[in-house]
């Protein structure tokens, strides 16, 4: 990569590959070029001219498999067997799959931001390509494959919902549908490690250590943003988790984990608020 390099026009062709492995491979690669430049070079290729407009993308580069279906279609298995344990590891390897194109269109999409803003987000999507790749390696010992199970298509509908403004994006994805992870994944790591499954374990405890990073990314650019258009960063929370947003809300959270990505105590008991209302207002 060089300082005349359309850095879009590149994060667009990753976005826009079919092939898991290939656009895992090449998320990391993106990354790696991006972070041999100097930061006046990263300047400059921000600064220069686009050939490649935005489009607004239906869904991104995927393979056919895995089918798509509504979540509540999906089986639920538990992780006491073989069998279980390798659907949890597909529905990892395609949360992942999804998080590679949910970061890189956080670049492709929002520009004018800080030259720091993509790095922070190329870094995430290079993560999450190695992330999908120590999964799908854990499927092929597994006996089975990315695709060989069905999914859903939650993570990048979200993505759809939130491609009109890069604070709703900040607000929705990672401080809400990635911060759930960081609620799950602990009890997840000692179950699986209590089954002496570790080299699972070690996975999920990588992609944890590693999404409490992104969480912070995703909180910090939420708040410049704010910043930068003088509001209320609570305030524009708690009106984005009105009505149906506040059903991805699920306690118990991991206090701990959460502040540590970037929450403060007043957002911690603005979450628990809204899941309760969001709750007592389905019951009436």
């Amino acid at each position: 990569m060089s300082a005349d390099t359309d850095l879009f026009h590149d994060t667009e062709a990753v976005l826009l590959t079919a092939d898991p492995v290939g656009k895992a491979n090449a998320s990391i690669t993106l990354y790696q070029s991006w972070s041999a430049l100097t930061e006046p070079e990263r300047d400059r290729v921000l600064a220069g001219e686009s050939v490649s407009s935005v489009r607004v993308m239906r869904a991104p580069g995927r393979p056919q498999l895995p089918e798509l279906v509504e979540a509540h279609q999906l089986p639920r298995r538990g992780l006491g067997s073989v069998a279980g344990r390798t659907a949890l590891v597909h529905s990892l390897a395609h949360i992942e799959f999804n998080a590679i194109n949910l970061a890189l269109d956080a670049v492709y999409r929002f520009r004018g931001m800080p030259t720091s803003y993509v790095t922070d987000w190329l870094k995430v999507a290079s993560d999450e390509g190695q992330h999908f790749l120590l999964l799908n390696d854990r499927l092929a010992e597994l006996d089975s494959h990315y695709g060989a199970m069905s999914a859903h298509d939650g993570l990048w509908d979200m993505a759809r919902r939130t491609d009109h403004d890069v604070l709703v994006r900040m607000a929705l994805v990672p401080r809400i549908l990635e911060a759930r992870g960081l609620d799950v994944a602990p009890p997840m790591i000692a179950k699986l490690q209590q089954l002496k499954d570790e080299a699972t374990a070690a996975i999920l405890q990588r992609i944890y250590t590693d999404e409490i990073t992104h969480v912070e990314v995703g909180n910090r650019w939420f708040r410049y943003v704010c910043e930068q258009r003088s509001l209320d960063g609570t305030a524009v929370f708690r009106d984005l988790l009105k009505g149906e947003n506040s059903a991805y809300l699920r306690s118990p959270y991991n206090r701990e984990a959460r502040l540590q990505a970037g929450f403060n105590e007043q957002e911690l008991a603005l979450i628990q608020e809204m899941e309760l209302e969001y709750k007592q207002a389905r019951q009436n």
